[in-house]
């Protein structure tokens, strides 16, 4: 009872972020003088990008507790690190290029922090057809689970990319304030707790549903296992 409160709870609690996240993007933050309404992509394509950060670092948590353990839930974690990885991803990707042809003159350059962050989607694909296709055995998950260890490597080079290496990227959010609007922050610092809230939702989801999935699973092969004995017997 307590759990499912709970998940109410915080589907409320993400509901009532999204919206007033919404609300302050579109209803209170200024539009940017320079770029416009397009600007306004800055509220989802930056907090997508943290939430796939998050999404990597939970297939890194739990395929850890998996080659630790050998326990399920670790590698039912895992898996949906790498989906929430994928999803938040591929919303930075679409968002990126419709914010670089307004404010670069082209959709996409391959700007160290671009290329990068491609990089990481890639590696998060690949764990995941690993797992759709590559069999359900103990080898196949711990091989997935080394992948989806080595990903979370290219998190700091991302994040670091636009510092170390020349690139169009710029770095919006510094210590000086990264020149935003002032009246900008409130829509970000929501947008930022919406979406983290929205990851959490997503993970407890779909880490539960995995969960109750390979339960059946296993319970119909029980089941087949002992009708194939009981037509022995006979």
């Amino acid at each position: 009872m307590s759990s499912r409160l709970g998940f109410y709870a915080l589907v409320a609690l993400t509901g009532g972020l999204m919206a007033a996240a919404l609300w302050q993007i579109f209803g209170v933050a200024p539009t940017e003088a320079i770029m416009g309404i397009v600007q306004k992509i800055f509220y989802f394509h930056v907090p997508s990008a943290y939430c796939m950060y998050l999404g990597a670092t939970v297939c890194f948590v739990g395929s850890a507790w998996y080659i630790g353990t050998g326990n399920d839930k670790g590698d039912a974690l895992a898996q949906a690190g790498a989906e929430l990885a994928v999803a938040f991803g591929w919303i930075v990707i679409v968002t990126g290029p419709l914010w670089a042809r307004k404010a670069w003159g082209t959709y996409w350059t391959w700007d160290p922090r671009l290329t990068t962050t491609l990089l990481a989607l890639l590696i998060y694909v690949a764990y995941l057809v690993l797992r759709a296709f590559g069999g359900n055995g103990e080898a196949e998950k711990k091989f997935a689970a080394v992948l989806g260890i080595l990903g979370v490597a290219d998190l700091p080079i991302i994040h670091f990319s636009v510092r170390k290496w020349s690139g169009q990227h710029p770095t919006v959010i510094t210590k000086g304030g990264g020149g935003l609007d002032p009246r900008m922050y409130p829509a970000l610092w929501l947008s930022f707790a919406a979406f983290t809230a929205l990851t959490i939702l997503l993970v407890w989801v779909r880490v539960r549903g995995e969960l109750i999935a390979r339960r059946v699973a296993a319970a119909e092969e029980n089941a087949i296992e002992r009708g194939l004995l009981a037509g022995d017997d006979a």
